[in-house]
């Protein structure tokens, strides 16, 4: 076995190079191709999520394995080679299983114990099976690592260390209220039909929003989608919505999320801008009317949504009021606020309107934001490069990982891990304190890479936006449960399992070439008893033929099942080349046999499971 899987994730590189390394499905497939092309790969597996982008290979050469590999992620990412690079990491045989097992397992997740990795993982076998990429290693790779992630949430409680990204997304717009009391009774419009977005559907639909709208570029998709939510029995109204739509259900919308295979943006900031300003008055915020955003500035009037207009006489009760109307030109104000009945504009609006572009100005002219709900963060990965075996400087991508051992390679992924963790040890604007004091009229929640929502609408007054950075922020301070000790156990066990179980396979067709040289020697050794002895009846001869063949098992039985024990153990790769030498066995006849099991395998093993 040689897997070697070269990647980025998360943890070695920032948002700004992942989104620009994503890859869509063409891309995918091209490049699981070219791998299979490439001298040193005899199959390869792509994993392409949001988080991290591996490219996993049976390679028979590990430095041109590794040149190989970096090059083709750089071609296929768009990202050029020196400068993807330093982000890269490389793990080799049994670190590269443990890696990926530790995947399976939520342990690596931007939110630990997320299970959405275990249906990425299945996809990502399912298009090396469909492409024929994956031969034997990949799929018993790939298959045990779907085993082992479904064991670790079926016999730990990894599920408690952390949530699903959409579950966490919601948290983090609800900032102050438990998610349920947050999303009761808003409206949620789900841009995309995806795996991603139907999960993000589901999850609003159990957590309690009145209405969800599905826009989707395939119109079937979306309406099979809205009507699965209606079906689901949590009481949630549901309809699809042509994407040519999305702008106009924006102004009705509460809640947004977003995740589509876009490669520009679905949303800009003046969709975003147009929508608030057309929509209905804001949610209250959770402060005194007196309360201050996170730049310091003070804003006079928190506005209700579910209150009524101002009236001449002043604010109405607070109560079940309707809906509001399509407003006119003229129903809100540049803050936001509403027209009384006749539709004429109060003095007390005219005032806060006034006050409020006082602030924006105030606060543009000193260099601050307002109502900003994004974070904005630059992972450097160390300061200080002489601790990293990787010299990005050196050239090109080739120069720099040139000569460089797989120990060295495999540490420059830590020594990347350790500048993202200087990073996020840095002060950072947390979503919490940017949102405080902002009555939030729409809040956003970006799921897709590349980014789906311009990451500038978080300095729209009104909109509070979460996209894969902040989340990757917020969950640096995510607690750690004491079951991620009992998976790690599981993965470190699984891996030994998996490795012992691979050389003893090695071995295998070997065993399988000289028990068939055995055979061989038997059936002539009895063709020539026969010339010899030609009197023997039938029942003679075969009696004959039994005891030789008796014999010959009996003398191999011992040295074939030790030299499988021995095999299965670190270390224990020579002894298929011994045997070999040892009876003098034809190369061809035990690559032969290797290919028929692997051929039986690939026509066994079906789809991933």
């Amino acid at each position: 076995m040689s897997l070697l899987v070269v990647g980025l994730s998360h943890r070695s590189a920032p948002v700004s190079v992942l989104e620009r390394a994503s890859l869509n499905a063409d891309a995918k497939a091209k490049l699981l191709h070219d791998t299979l092309a490439a001298e040193p790969a005899a199959e390869a597996a792509v994993l392409a999520t949001c988080n991290r982008i591996e490219l996993y290979a049976d390679v028979d050469k590990f430095h041109a394995g590794v040149a190989e590999l970096s090059t083709l992620l750089a071609q296929h990412s768009g990202v050029a080679l020196e400068e993807l690079t330093p982000y890269l990491y490389v793990h080799y045989e049994d670190r590269a299983v443990h890696h990926l097992f530790s995947v399976a397992c939520g342990l690596d997740s931007m939110v630990v114990g997320e299970g959405q990795i275990l249906g990425q993982i299945k996809d990502a076998l399912a298009l090396g099976q469909e492409l024929h990429t994956a031969g034997r290693l990949i799929n018993d790779l790939f298959q045990q690592a779907l085993r082992v992630g479904k064991r670790a949430h079926s016999e730990t409680g990894i599920d408690r260390a952390g949530q699903s990204l959409v579950t966490f997304g919601l948290e983090q717009l609800a900032v102050h209220l438990p998610v349920g009391e947050w999303a009761a009774g808003k409206r949620a419009l789900v841009i995309g039909a995806g795996s991603m977005s139907s999960l993000a559907a589901a999850t609003l639909a159990r957590v309690g929003v009145a209405e969800i709208v599905v826009a989707n570029r395939t119109a079937e998709r979306a309406e099979r989608l809205a009507e699965i939510l209606v079906a689901s029995g949590t009481g949630v109204g549901a309809r699809a919505v042509a994407m040519s739509a999305v702008a106009e259900e924006l102004t009705r919308v509460d809640v947004v999320v977003s995740c589509t295979g876009a490669t520009g943006l679905v949303l800009t900031g003046d969709d975003v801008a147009a929508a608030v300003s057309r929509g209905a008055a804001p949610d209250p915020a959770p402060q005194t009317p007196a309360g201050l955003d996170s730049a310091g500035v003070g804003l006079d009037v928190a506005v209700s949504r579910d209150s009524a207009a101002y009236t001449s006489a002043g604010l109405k009760d607070r109560g079940s009021a309707p809906d509001p109307a399509p407003q006119t030109p003229t129903g809100l104000d540049v803050a936001g606020v509403g027209l009384d009945g006749a539709g004429s504009r109060l003095d007390v609006a005219g005032a806060v309107a006034a006050g409020v572009v006082a602030r924006l100005a105030a606060a543009a002219a000193a260099g601050v934001r307002l109502a900003d709900a994004g974070v904005a963060r630059t992972i450097a990965p160390g300061t200080d490069r002489d601790d990293c075996p990787v010299d990005p400087a050196a050239g090109d991508g080739r120069a720099a990982i040139a000569g460089v051992d797989a120990s060295s390679l495999e540490l420059h992924g830590t020594w990347a891990d350790q500048g993202e963790a200087a990073a996020q040890r840095q002060p950072r604007r947390g979503v919490r304190a940017q949102v405080d004091g902002v009555a939030v009229r729409l809040a956003l929640l970006d799921l897709a890479m590349p980014r789906d929502i311009d990451a500038a609408v978080h300095r729209i007054p009104g909109v509070r936006l979460v996209d894969i950075e902040s989340l990757a922020e917020a969950s640096a301070d995510a607690p750690m449960a004491a079951d991620v000790d009992a998976v790690r156990g599981i993965v470190t066990e699984e891996v030994a399992a998996f490795g012992a179980a691979q050389r003893a396979a090695h071995i295998t067709p070997t065993v399988v070439a000289l028990r068939a040289m055995a055979a061989e020697v038997v059936a002539m050794e009895v063709a020539r008893l026969d010339g010899r002895v030609p009197d023997l009846d039938e029942r003679q001869r075969a009696e004959v033929t039994q005891t030789v063949r008796r014999v010959v098992d009996k003398l191999l039985h011992a040295p074939t099942v030790r030299v499988k024990q021995l095999a299965s153990e670190p270390g224990g790769a020579g002894y298929a080349e011994a045997l070999r030498e040892l009876f003098d066995l034809d190369p061809q006849t035990v690559a032969s046999v290797s290919r028929a099991d692997a051929a039986d395998q690939n026509d066994d093993s079906g789809r991933a499971s």
